[in-house]
């Protein structure tokens, strides 16, 4: 495999994952570690991808504008290592008895499948998640009323207000991420994320690192309001600094290896 080969590889493998490591490049592409360092120092060079500790991540550029624009149905199809990662990392914070509030989203239907069986008090919003805990849950659950909006995938009652549920702790994905907080880009989804927000003690936002470079305009919630996210080995340095000086607490879920 020559350069161009191995460096159109590598770009596909990223519109699937949001990070690679070295190792894993090199067990991919049959490369010395070496050869795949070039790589990344080369597509970082391009502005095709971004030189991350330990290995390579998408690009600010790339397709970010696309991407925000995706359908929950396409959406939940990408970076689904990353994500269940991150979910795992998610469910190790909740304890038996609790009761917890699950938004919709990809990340957080991964969440909700791993308490499918776990004894806590779950209130969501999520169409697919909900269908799924109804036929292989046991976890007590409580659904939000309303219509059903199948894009982004929820069931809302624009009259209702804040549910009467009240939780320690509230599990919310997002389309994008800067320095504003959460961005969306759908006008209901920034409405019902402030009224769930309001019904928990904590905030816990569930995003891979491609999330970063994405910039829907509408913002759901400013990063002062969030205590902890949950992201994948892709995050880089500027990012982190960026939570940190907010005030977030960043835990990482490993992409490929131990959680």
């Amino acid at each position: 495999m020559n350069d161009t080969e191995r460096h159109k590889a590598i770009i596909e493998l990223l519109r699937e994952t949001p990070f690679a490591s070295v190792r894993d490049l090199q067990q991919r592409l049959k490369a010395s570690p070496a050869t795949i360092r070039r790589d990344i120092d080369k597509l970082h060079e391009l502005g095709l991808a971004r030189k991350v500790y330990g290995g390579i991540s998408a690009s600010d550029a790339g397709d970010s504008a696309r991407l925000s624009a995706r359908p929950y149905d396409e959406n939940r199809d990408i970076a689904v290592e990353a994500k269940r990662a991150i979910a795992a990392k998610a469910a190790d914070m909740v304890r038996d008895g609790d009761a917890i509030i699950v938004h919709a989203g990809s990340t957080c239907y991964q969440l909700g499948t791993l308490l499918a069986r776990r004894n806590v008090r779950l209130w969501t919003n999520s169409m697919p998640l909900a269908a799924h805990l109804g036929e292989h849950g046991t976890c007590q659950l409580s659904l939000s009323g309303g219509a059903l909006y199948r894009e982004p995938g929820i069931i809302h009652d624009t009259a209702a207000g804040s549910p009467g549920f009240f939780a320690s702790r509230f599990f919310v994905g997002t389309q994008g991420i800067s320095s504003k907080g959460l961005l969306e880009s759908h006008p209901l989804l920034v409405k019902v994320i402030g009224e769930l927000a309001a019904c928990a003690d904590e905030i816990v936002l569930l995003a891979d690192s491609r999330k970063f470079s994405i910039q829907p305009r509408n913002v759901a919630l400013p990063l002062s309001r969030v205590g902890t996210i949950i992201t994948d080995d892709g995050l880089t340095d500027a990012n982190a600094k960026m939570l940190e000086e907010a005030g977030v607490t960043i835990t990482i879920a490993t992409v490929g290896g131990e959680n």
